[in-house]
């Protein structure tokens, strides 16, 4: 065993296990556990539970940061855009009546798509066990 596998303890024996991708994304966009597809992967609204209530799997480790929020403006975008567009092209509605629709539907498309997409990158970073926990993989350098 090499040195820096020395500092790793127990964890660098350990095998990992084989975790599917597509079975831990498919949980997530359910919000569930990425590990049983039981448990809530959400307390409230977007905040990540510390651990699973089925199979009490660490989740408040896994660190998604911006790109739930990219993805869903992406997926938003690719809604209202062309609905705007084609309403326009259509019916030629006046000015506020764009003003009143659009940015009230893009608000609320917006806030019911963002948990389903992080719960998703939520559950591919847990598969491929891309988060920052310092305590369960310490850096080689200190």
């Amino acid at each position: 065993m090499s040195e820096q596998n020395n500092d790793l303890g127990e964890l660098a024996d350990q095998e990992p296990e084989d975790r599917s991708v597509f079975q831990a994304l498919k949980r997530g966009l359910r919000r569930k556990c990425p590990n049983c597809g039981t448990g809530r992967i959400f307390r409230k609204y977007v905040t990540v539970n510390d651990e699973c209530a089925h199979c009490h799997e660490e989740l408040s480790h896994i660190r998604a940061d911006d790109i739930p929020p990219y993805f869903t403006i992406t997926v938003v975008g690719h809604i209202v855009v062309p609905g705007v567009l084609l309403t326009e092209q259509l019916y030629s509605p006046p000015l506020l009546t764009h003003v009143a629709i659009w940015p009230v539907l893009t608000l609320a498309l917006t806030m019911a798509i963002l948990p389903f997409v992080k719960g998703a990158v939520l559950g591919v970073l847990w598969a491929l066990r891309m988060f920052e926990d310092e305590k369960r993989f310490p850096s080689a350098v200190e």
